[in-house]
């Protein structure tokens, strides 16, 4: 029913991303003591409109502004930082910044979701 709605595809997409860098941090946690292991990390979701170029807005008919497109898939890239003795990079610190950080972005898409929502139901009498 809201699928064709841009705001409910953006929070969506938000979601899924949230969703995303929390199982790459996860991962990051769970392979800390592998030797060699290389922490991985993926840009935040404005980063990723940004890059991707977010939704452009198009006129359909004089007054009313829609956006078109969606929007991509972050890729994981090596989140760098310091080596320890057996070569892992993943830094446990920057790992829970990560964590929440996503649990936020993961809170702010609920709460876009919920916002468009209860401005349906207003404008549906309920």
């Amino acid at each position: 029913m809201f699928a064709g709605l841009d705001l409910f595809q953006i929070s969506t997409a938000m979601a899924a991303h949230a969703g995303r860098r929390q199982a790459l941090t996860a991962t990051n946690i769970a392979n800390a003591d592998t030797p060699g292991f290389r922490a991985r990390t993926i840009d935040g979701f404005a980063d990723l409109l940004q890059h991707a170029g977010s939704p452009a807005l198009r006129q359909t008919r004089p007054g009313h502004l829609s956006s078109s497109g969606t929007t991509g898939q972050a890729k994981s890239h090596d989140a760098g930082g310091q080596a320890a003795p057996n070569g892992n990079t993943v830094s446990l610190e920057r790992e829970m910044v990560n964590a929440a950080r996503a649990l936020q972005e993961q809170a702010r898409a609920l709460a876009i979701y919920r916002h468009g929502l209860s401005v349906l139901r207003l404008a549906g009498g309920r």
